[in-house]
């Protein structure tokens, strides 16, 4: 009722100003009692605000927006976040400011484009590769975590991390989400992988491995050659020099299978705020653990407020699905896991209507980035689908790698059933908790997020957002304009990927498609598209059938000349040195390198979640 008093309070001074003073005082306070409504209209504020409400996030990984019901697929059931979106908003232009998982949650987590704080890569490894390495969210980036706690929120996070954990020491944790302004984290400090399953075929550095084991092979040919033509006598070579060559080939053997021979222990291992709890993690019991982490947060914090960002794993190859849901959808393994990832939608929502907070609770439901087309075993198909759109997973400017669903729903304050059609991004989920929670935003930065409330209520007709800027690692490779006078939605493309062939729509063979070098086209002029008319970016304008084709160009590259120079240089938390494996930062549970341990044995029968 706090503004509402004020409100009464202030009426209440302008009516003895009336009895009894100046024309002039009346003047003033009509004027500042009207220039006080049209901030509580523009910006939303409203009776809902006198408390600061819960928030509960939820990340899938790698979900397509084709995917899920709401946006269209009626094949795979997804009945939980379908009656999301009916009972809250569905934004249809919901944009990921990166199509891959490191890049994409860095922004998610500070409003910011991954440039701005290094978590965007020049080289061909545009995401974190071990939690071993020394690159990660860097501390001086202020998450909404942060930012809530400091509002007295009890914050937590269940499921995956994959922002680094170490610096310098293993035990420095200066990346770990505890750092970052988590009170209570439960999760993969990294992220799911086929290594992390028996029997699945490599998927960390695959092409590089294959190289290692042939150049291991070679040697190690060479190596017997060798002694049998010294021992046959055929060959007089002395016995030093084949002793240090022998040497030679089992240290380049030592040297990178110490690391990829073992991913299963290094990476796919769970922590319970700074411990670590499995080592490696055991997936068949890792959903059932997940979830009643999740719930038993909402049901120690109902006293609220609380901030919980359930990070799921799912769906995620390897796409480990529980037996309950294993064969039930029409799209095989892919199918299955999305629809277990739905149930545990519907649990963590149950969860907070049990606790009667579904009144008071901010929810909302997205996808780190587009589905992984390339994502196969074989024939079959492992990733998601993106719908009419073009592209998919680490394609930094097409549609498909970062338009995903995005649905929030907040009962009283938000209409129910209710379409956002305009442009938005997961980097606006940052400022937008930061003022449901009464934080300032921080001064000493760019935020490139934008408060979603007032468009959320309708109050306002447009997104802030007028440009928006399309990364693949740190090479702009799209632009997107939004011209609210007319309705068009440009988007130029200065970069795109080579696909397999010209149908395909994705890199096969590769694994994902890469940023720069071969395997991309550049463009000049650049690709023009207007989204209103193409959503599926299948026919490029020209000055032959678009008159504004120059103007429009012209205008965007000037915006991206505004753009850079917003930049600054920052330390590149994705260089190679920073990824690459470094023993002495391994988390281990033992003694380096015996590192195995299982702390949640028992755990999930005495706790149960139904």
């Amino acid at each position: 009722m706090g503004i509402f008093q004020s409100r009464r309070t202030f009426v209440h001074k302008e009516g003895a100003c009336l009895e009894g003073v100046s024309r002039l005082c009346k003047r003033l306070n009509l004027t500042t009692l009207l220039s006080l409504w049209i901030l509580l209209n523009v910006y939303g504020i409203n009776e809902a605000l006198d408390y600061k409400p819960n928030v509960v996030l939820m990340l899938a990984d790698d979900l397509g927006i084709g995917d899920i019901g709401c946006y269209g697929n009626n094949t795979i059931r997804t009945p939980n976040i379908d009656q999301l979106a009916k009972e809250g908003v569905k934004l249809t232009q919901h944009i990921a400011a990166a199509s891959l998982c490191t890049p994409s949650r860095a922004a998610f987590l500070t409003g910011r484009y991954p440039i701005r704080s290094g978590m965007a890569s020049s080289n061909g490894y545009r995401a974190l590769q071990w939690n071993a390495g020394s690159g990660g969210l860097p501390v001086n980036e202020t998450t909404f975590a942060q930012l809530l706690k400091q509002q007295g929120y009890s914050t937590g996070l269940v499921g995956k991390w994959h922002q680094g954990v170490s610096c310098g020491s293993v035990n420095d944790h200066c990346h770990h989400p505890l750092n970052h302004g988590f009170d209570y984290f439960y999760g993969m400090p990294f992220t799911l992988l086929n290594n992390c399953q028996d029997n699945k075929p490599l998927e960390l550095d695959a092409a590089l491995q294959a190289k290692l084991w042939f150049y291991t092979q070679l040697l190690t040919l060479a190596v017997f050659s060798i002694l049998t033509g010294k021992i046959t006598g055929l060959i007089s070579v002395p016995w030093k020099a084949t002793l240090c060559f022998a040497l030679f080939t089992f240290l380049f053997f030592a040297s990178w299978y110490s690391s990829y021979g073992f991913v299963k222990h290094w990476n796919c291992i769970m922590m319970r705020n700074h411990n670590i709890t499995e080592q490696p993690m055991k997936l068949e019991r890792t959903t059932s653990l997940m979830l009643q982490e999740a719930v038993s947060f909402i049901q120690r914090n109902k006293q609220g407020p609380f901030l919980l960002f359930v990070s799921f794993l799912h769906v995620h190859t390897p796409l480990y699905t529980t037996e309950k849901f294993l064969g039930k959808s029409k799209h095989g393994l892919y199918g299955d896991n999305v629809e277990e990832m739905d149930w545990l939608v519907g649990q963590i929502l149950d969860a907070i209507d049990k606790e009667g907070l579904r009144n008071n609770t901010f929810t909302y439901f997205a996808s780190d980035h587009g589905g992984h087309l390339e994502a196969q075993e074989g024939t079959i198909q492992l990733g998601g689908w993106n719908g009419i759109y073009k592209g998919g997973k680490g394609m930094g400017g097409w549609e498909g790698g970062i338009r995903v669903p995005g649905i929030l729903r907040w009962p009283g304050v938000l209409s129910a059933n209710s379409v956002v059609d305009e442009p938005t991004s997961l980097m606006d989920i940052y400022p937008t908790v930061a003022y449901l929670a009464g934080a300032a935003l921080p001064q000493d930065r760019i935020i490139d997020g934008r408060n979603l409330l007032p468009l959320l209520q309708h109050k306002v007709r447009h997104s802030d957002h007028e440009f928006m800027f399309h990364y693949c690692g740190s090479y702009l490779h799209a632009v997107r304009w939004h011209q609210k006078d007319s309705g068009a939605l440009w988007k130029a493309h200065y970069v795109t990927p080579i696909f397999s062939s010209e149908t395909s729509g994705a890199c096969y063979g590769k694994g994902i498609c890469p940023c720069f070098g071969e395997g991309v086209s550049y463009h000049d002029p650049p690709l023009l598209f207007d989204l209103s008319q193409d959503p599926s970016e299948a026919g490029p304008l020209s000055p032959d059938n678009e008159l504004l084709f120059r103007a429009v160009l012209k205008r965007i590259d000037k915006a991206v000349d505004e753009h850079r120079k917003t930049l600054s240089p920052v330390p590149q938390q994705l260089s190679i040195h920073n990824i690459m494996w470094k023993p002495w930062l391994q988390p281990c549970c033992g003694t380096f390198p015996f590192c195995w341990c299982d702390k949640e044995d028992g755990t999930l029968d005495t706790h149960r979640v139904d």
